[in-house]
């Protein structure tokens, strides 16, 4: 918002420079973003009037004006304006004069006809931005005069940005309130006084109550005469504020709408077609704007009505059908306030933001309308005349947005702002914003203002308080830390340890949104429901995700489309179950979640995912590439499982359909299901379109993040034994069987036990397979003898015989 400096300083001047002026309206949370000075930077520029005009004798366009410029003699001027003539008061740049573009004014000859000095536009001053002709100013201007004194230049324009929660200071005098309270001053008078009837016509008005309006005053005004120039101290102080003159109608509003903070709109009385209407627009009705765009009204749309159908929509913007021209004679005044909860977006929807709708968007005084209304009356009658009639004022009392009185206690003050609160200056704030307070003891009873929408709780008068005082005033106290040293678990592997990790084998961390598409979550977990979102960014991210897949498998497809065919990436981050598909996910053991229930029956888990796709390895000559594979994955991840060596770590089979029938595991820790490994299914890929099916695993987090402390062991100083075995087993035996049996019968001198060939085919049964092992047996105090090792080896094919059904090949 801008406005004049010398404006405020009629309402409230305190004695302060207008740097520190700005400097306290910043700390008052009205942030000033510049201070321009008022004057455009022209010099030698005088009021003058045009005695003699005529033709020039060699230009059809230009004139030979002589002009009274307050000098003995006539200044001969030529001018090329086409609103120059007889007698008209204008701005004259003197020779020696500078325009606010550097240009200088000499003595010159146009066309052979001496010209001293330039009739000048406002365009040209820098004081408009249209250029219609020479400056005309109003018959009373002296002659000679500077023009910057006869403007009152001498100001300074204040540009403040406003918080939405503030639109009480949309307006000049709002904005005294907060500099007399900072101050500890009194507003200076501004006495409003009723303008007395001089006739009994009341225009009819009806209001619905299903429309955004609480309360409308009217005013018939009867024989103005809008040819009559507003006022310059007027159209002045609406240019330094943005607003263009119109007339002396439309500029009384908007002075109005500046300085109290009413908007205000006025009706050509005789283009009005029966009684105003305030209701809600019909479905398809539309309405030509005063911009001159027509509009369709939606059917939540509050608009001001005739019997014609619509003439404006409330708060917003006048129709061009009721507009005050140049003819009219009778004028019919609003004040009215519409709710901001029904006004909010409006604008937005209609595509014209105006200086109306930005105040019933932030709340206007319920108590002020009359007010404004008897205001803009008399301003109206001092420039154009006129004869005002009674004012109609209809209000839905009950539903007025007027604020409730809330506690304010001491000891919250206190506690809030961090000192002990003056009781004296607290209330004397508190009474200069024109907040209502009661003393009750040590406490307050507060009543926020009609103006002030943004009171509503004890903390909202809290901050009056402190930020009358200066947030900058408040002492600077230093904390006090006292430091407790707290036990740090050696058995933690914490989560940028596991991403280093990963980093090290060739993966490269992403992030993406938790918020995913519902058909590709349907598509990748059909079995765990997701949680819609109420109010999603856009369609693809419309629900909370499952599992972490989606983002991976979107960053392997965007990179897809960009030729980059080999990737190893992985993500860390939160997956969001609803409680009843935890008890079904393969993944969801309780000694592995979060367990933090954050709502709507939801818990989240921290998770890690991987995904590989391409060559094992970048292209060079020094060695092949080939295809990433199922146990390239594993490695990583049985990897990744070593550091955790707190859980007993296994695969198993999986049923998850998201993964290749053929190359999928379970991951357990401890025999409990934590995550899964395995290549995407290939009928999966025309779904998330992709033309490569990557090796993919999920895991929970805190399966890796549980580990033993490092502990010393002895190296035994007597060698090593090797026995190599051929089982023929069941083709479904896994190796984890194999290798859980072999343990559960081997003695201590049993040091390892690891399988280095698989063989299914020619010499092997239908339904078996080979598999070789070698087992490692020493001793830490002794050389084994050869009948130990063949009694340990021979129990050993005893179990696997017995348990598994496992035949010694020769």
């Amino acid at each position: 918002m801008k406005f004049s400096e010398n404006w405020l300083r009629e309402w409230v001047n305190p004695s302060v420079d207008s740097a520190t002026l700005a400097d306290q309206l910043t700390f008052l949370g009205l942030e000033v973003d510049e201070v321009l000075p008022a004057h455009p930077g022209f010099s030698n520029v005088v009021v003058a009037r045009i005695d003699k005009i005529r033709p020039h004798p060699d230009a059809k366009k230009l004139r030979i004006c002589e002009v009274d410029c307050g000098m003995s003699d006539l200044v001969q001027v030529v001018c090329g304006a086409p609103n120059a003539r007889l007698g008209l008061i204008t701005a004259l740049a003197q020779v020696g004069g500078v325009l606010p573009n550097g240009m200088k004014i000499k003595a010159a000859k146009l066309r052979g006809e001496d010209s001293s000095g330039m009739l000048c536009s406002a365009a040209e001053l820098g004081l408009s931005e249209s250029n219609d002709g020479i400056m005309e100013l109003p018959d009373n201007a002296p002659i000679g005069e500077p023009l910057s004194g006869f403007l009152e230049l001498n100001d300074n324009v204040i540009d403040i940005e406003l918080t939405p929660d503030r639109g009480d200071c949309l307006s000049i005098r709002g904005i005294a309130r907060d500099v007399c309270a900072k101050n500890d001053v009194s507003m200076l008078l501004h006495e409003i006084t009723n303008v007395p009837s001089q006739h009994e016509q009341l225009w009819p008005v009806r209001v619905e109550p299903s429309s955004s309006c609480v309360r409308y005053c009217g005013r018939v005004v009867q024989n103005v005469d809008v040819s009559q120039a507003s006022p310059v101290w007027m159209t002045e102080r609406l240019r330094r504020a943005g607003v263009r003159s119109i007339n002396p109608a439309v500029d009384v509003t908007n002075y109005v709408m500046l300085e109290l903070g009413q908007p205000m709109h006025a009706f050509d009385l005789d283009k009005l077609q029966g009684p105003i209407q305030v209701r809600l627009a019909g479905e398809g009705e539309s309405l030509e704007l005063l911009d001159g765009r027509t509009v369709k009204l939606s059917g939540d749309t509050t608009v001001i009505a005739d019997d014609s159908g619509a003439i404006g929509i409330a708060g917003i913007m006048g129709g061009n059908s009721t507009a005050v021209d140049e003819n009219t004679t009778n004028i019919l005044f609003e004040a009215a306030l519409f709710l901001p909860e029904k006004t909010i977006g409006k604008p937005r929807q209609y595509g014209c933001h105006t200086e109306s709708s930005h105040r019933f968007e932030r709340g206007v005084d319920p108590k002020l309308q009359k007010e404004a209304m008897e205001y803009a009356t008399g301003l109206l009658m001092n420039i154009a005349g006129g004869e005002p009639g009674p004012v109609s004022d209809w209000q839905d009392s009950t539903n007025l947005p007027l604020g409730e009185s809330v506690r304010l206690r001491r000891s919250r003050l206190k506690r809030i702002i961090g000192v002990e609160p003056d009781a004296k200056n607290v209330e004397q704030i508190l009474k200069r914003l024109g907040i209502g307070i009661e003393r009750h003891g040590d406490d307050w009873q507060v009543k926020p203002p009609s103006y002030r929408y943004d009171l509503r709780i004890e903390e909202d008068f809290i901050e009056e308080v402190a930020r009358v005082n200066g947030f900058d005033a408040l002492p600077r106290t230093s904390p006090v830390h006292r430091p407790v040293f707290q036990d740090v678990k050696e058995t933690f592997v914490p989560p940028l340890a596991i991403k280093q990790q990963l980093q090290h084998r060739g993966y490269q961390e992403v992030v993406t949104y938790s918020f995913v598409d519902a058909d590709q979550q349907n598509t990748l977990r059909p079995d765990l429901a997701a949680l819609p979102l109420a109010n999603p960014i856009s369609n693809d991210l419309a629900v909370m995700r499952t599992t972490l897949l989606g983002g991976l498998l979107d960053t392997q497809r965007r990179n897809q489309s960009r030729q980059v065919t080999s990737l190893r990436i992985f993500e860390m981050g939160l997956r969001f179950l609803q409680a009843s598909d935890s008890v079904t996910d393969t993944i969801m053991d309780a000694d592995f979640h979060d367990d933090l229930q954050i709502g709507h029956g939801l818990i989240q888990q921290s998770m890690l995912a991987g995904l590989a796709v391409g060559q094992d390895k970048p292209e060079g000559w020094s060695a092949k590439t080939r295809e990433v594979d199922f146990f390239d994955m594993k490695a990583d991840l049985v990897a990744l499982l070593s550091h955790a060596s707190g859980s007993n770590i296994s695969f198993g089979a999986s049923a998850l359909d998201t993964l290749h029938p053929g190359q999928r595991a379970s991951v357990l820790a401890n025999g409990k299901p934590v995550g899964y490994i395995g290549r995407l299914n290939p009928g999966l890929l025309k779904a998330v379109d992709l033309n490569e099916a990557p090796i993919v695993f999920e895991i929970a987090l805190k399966a890796l993040q549980a580990a033993k402390l490092p502990a010393a062991s002895e190296l035994s100083k007597f060698p090593q034994v090797r026995r190599d075995l051929a089982l023929q087993v069941d083709s479904q035996i896994a190796w984890a069987d194999i290798a859980a049996c072999i343990h559960d019968v081997a003695g201590p001198m049993v040091q390892s036990v690891t399988p280095f060939d698989v063989y299914a085919g020619d010499k092997v049964a239908d339904g078996k397979k080979s598999v070789a092992i070698s087992l490692i047996l020493q001793d830490f105090s002794r050389t084994l003898e050869d009948q130990e090792v063949e009694a340990e080896v021979a129990r050993v094919l005893e179990a696997l015989t017995t348990s598994l059904g496992a035949e010694l090949r020769a």
